[in-house]
């Protein structure tokens, strides 16, 4: 499956804003404390993760054309990114399907 480069841009570009605004996770989600980090915890880390990717691959891309930089690193840079982001876009899906999964059930 292909993202066009739109749809990627516009999804790394929200969650720049959603990090530059200092969107944090709303609350804890209930769970046993000794696994660690809790879900939204995780979402939070990810998405700056994905952040962070993309502001290295802009800024490789940038060395590139003032010639500070190899084609390769940007290649893998930008791959890695645009993998980062069909991860988290697939999170999101997942996320979504539960959703409308719990709001089929019979009350």
């Amino acid at each position: 499956m292909s993202t066009p480069f739109n749809a990627a841009a516009a999804a790394y570009t929200n969650a720049a804003k959603l990090i530059s605004t200092g969107v944090q996770p709303a609350g804890k989600v209930a769970g046993d404390p000794s696994q660690g980090n809790d879900f939204a915890a995780l979402l939070a880390e990810n998405l700056q993760s994905v952040v962070d990717a993309g502001k290295r691959s802009d800024q490789l891309s940038l060395d590139l054309v003032n010639g500070k930089a190899n084609v390769v690193d940007v290649v893998t840079a930008v791959s890695n990114t645009e993998i980062m982001v069909e991860g988290m876009v697939a999170v999101r899906d997942r996320v979504i399907s539960a959703y409308e999964e719990i709001m089929r059930m019979p009350i």
